[in-house]
């Protein structure tokens, strides 16, 4: 099948990744943009999506590209206009507001598709199949990269509902949770706030299993050097490693996985698949975690943090 999709919110997530794996899709064509940060050349351009909905430009589905505060409205809009609709993660500001989205997609017949685009990474599934029959004895994260170069001038993810360092650090969550052969739940959380920030720019969290498995994660956003996205899993069966944000994987060093496939190029393979069959898929446990950071957390302070360090 193909269908006609829109992007709603067209910032640096939906120049760098949408729109090029959008065009590798011989299933989708990208119709047009609704965004008050411009358009692309060549397509129709509206400011909101309701300018788009009163247009006469005809679409099936939307991607929802903006920051989370205000996807709630944007999605319900969509779903009741009748569009299939997909997420960036995360799918809101929080978990409360994008659960009631799941039975207005229900309702509305239409998919609903709240992305983890780090799930899709192609060390992932890999990596979970070799743990699903282990013994898992440890395991150490850290998440550590330098906000400067990946979210330059976004002042929003500073803001409450920004989430700060769990901007990237939730995508580490969404891989632990795909992985783990058992759920796992927190036990305790330290966030590091600047001093002129409301969001973390640093957090240390220890999570558990129904085997008491040790997990302990480290998120950084001062990360200065080479960028740090590991995974270290000690089994009965040696060390697996998932490096590079799920693009490669290692048992006891030797390399299992090292692929370089599109992420977002599996996600609207996916997209395309719920769409065809009907279905949706919502799973809000890397938010619920991310949550429960906050709820569990002790409270430290560092030094206030500028975009232009001069």
């Amino acid at each position: 099948m193909t269908f006609r999709l829109a992007i709603v919110g067209y910032g640096k997530i939906a120049r760098d990744q949408h729109v090029p794996a959008i065009g590798r899709n011989p299933g989708i064509t990208l119709a047009g943009v609704a965004s008050p940060d411009g358009g692309i050349e060549g397509l129709p351009h509206y400011a909101s999506l309701a300018e788009l909905l009163a247009s006469s430009t005809k679409i099936d589905a939307v991607s929802i590209c903006t920051p989370p505060h205000g996807r709630h409205e944007i999605a319900r809009t969509a779903l009741e206009a009748g569009l299939h609709v997909l997420m960036e993660k995360p799918p809101g500001a929080t978990v409360g507001e994008v659960t009631p989205l799941v039975g207005i997609a229900a309702k509305a017949g239409r998919s609903l598709f709240a992305t983890w685009h780090s799930r899709f990474a192609p060390a992932v599934e890999p990596a979970r199949a070799f743990l699903a029959d282990r013994r898992i004895d440890r395991v150490e994260i850290a998440w550590k990269e330098d906000v400067r170069k990946w979210h330059p001038g976004q002042q929003w993810i500073w803001e409450p509902g920004g989430l700060g360092v769990f901007d990237p650090g939730i995508n580490a969550l969404s891989i632990i949770t795909a992985v783990m052969p058992r759920p796992i739940f927190l036990t305790a959380s330290e966030l590091t706030f600047p001093s002129n920030r409301a969001a973390p720019i640093a957090a240390r969290l220890s999570f558990s299993d129904a085997f008491a498995t040790p997990i302990e994660v480290a998120f950084d956003w001062r990360q200065l050097g080479p960028q740090i996205w590991h995974m270290h899993f000690d089994t009965d069966a040696g060390r697996l490693t998932l490096d590079g944000g799920g693009k490669l994987l290692s048992h006891d060093g030797r390399v299992l996985v090292d692929d370089k496939d599109r992420e977002y190029d599996a996600i609207y393979r996916e997209f395309l698949q719920l769409v065809g069959t009907g279905a949706s898929d919502v799973d809000l446990q890397p938010m619920i975690l991310t949550a429960d950071a906050f709820l569990l957390a002790r409270h430290a302070s560092t030094d206030a943090f500028e975009d232009d360090p001069r």
